[in-house]
């Protein structure tokens, strides 16, 4: 007499596993279906249902929308060439406020916004002071900001700057400014415009704070890039320190290097 083994559950792992193929396939193309449905579908609890959705959240490829269910997150990437982005014949449009990250947007047939920025005056992190050549603790402005493509949120924009920098010009100010090759060839008689700058890019995890201005859930597993841009001045001082976190399933960072 043969004995039959009982079916093995499928983990939430499992689940999510079948989930994900589903959607990179097409056959889930706008919303999960409910809860009840996939319950049945895979024999499985609704806690262990939650926690596979949990998952793809984290992976961001679903969200949650209350009382209506769980859709697909589909966002098409871009292509961001950083060799281009605020080097050279700056794309500024002062009377459009169309700035250098937004033109290349535009470039891009792709919608760019920006989320009001916010100005405060902080000690500087170990690594932003190390980048400013100042002291960790020397006090320094930050200038935060979420970047969108299409009403998405595709970057974080943080800036950080010395004191003697920001004080007393538009840097100071929590709007949206634009001027022709940036604000700091405008501001101080230009004594601290960019002349140089140096790019750094590194393999990064999102913070709990990153997470909810992106949109994603605490302890999200999107791969991100940290991008840091560090500005000079013809005296060679830093006088800007910008971190771009870039979720890496929105964005492709291209650099093109002649010879």
């Amino acid at each position: 007499m043969t004995t039959r083994q009982p079916k093995k559950r499928m983990g939430a792992k499992d689940i999510a596993a079948v989930l994900r193929s589903r959607i990179d396939n097409g056959d889930i193309e706008r919303q999960l279906p409910p809860t009840r449905v996939l319950v049945a579908e895979f024999e499985t609890s609704a806690e262990t249902l939650r926690q596979a959705v949990g998952i793809l959240r984290a992976e961001g490829r679903v969200t949650s929308q209350q009382g209506k269910g769980v859709f697909v997150r589909r966002v098409e990437p871009i292509e961001f060439a950083m060799h281009r982005f605020e080097h050279g014949n700056r794309r500024d449009d002062v009377e459009n406020g169309i700035d250098d990250w937004k033109a290349a947007i535009l470039e891009l047939g792709r919608v760019p916004s920006q989320d009001t920025p916010t100005v405060s005056v902080e000690r500087a992190p170990a690594d932003i002071a190390r980048e400013l050549g100042v002291e960790p603790g020397t006090f320094v402005v930050a200038r935060r900001r979420t970047r969108r493509v299409d009403g998405e949120p595709f970057q974080l924009a943080d800036s950080w700057f010395p004191t003697e920098v920001a004080f007393d010009t538009p840097l100071m100010d929590e709007e949206d400014v634009t001027m022709p090759g940036g604000i700091l060839a405008n501001i101080k008689n230009r004594q601290y415009a960019q002349t140089r700058k140096v790019d750094k890019l590194r393999a990064w995890t999102l913070t709990a704070d990153q997470a909810v201005r992106l949109g994603l859930p605490t302890g999200s597993t999107v791969p991100v890039l940290r991008h840091v841009r560090v500005g000079y001045n013809s005296a060679g001082t830093a006088v800007r320190c910008m971190v771009t976190i870039a979720p890496g399933d929105l964005n492709t960072l291209v650099y093109e290097i002649e010879d």
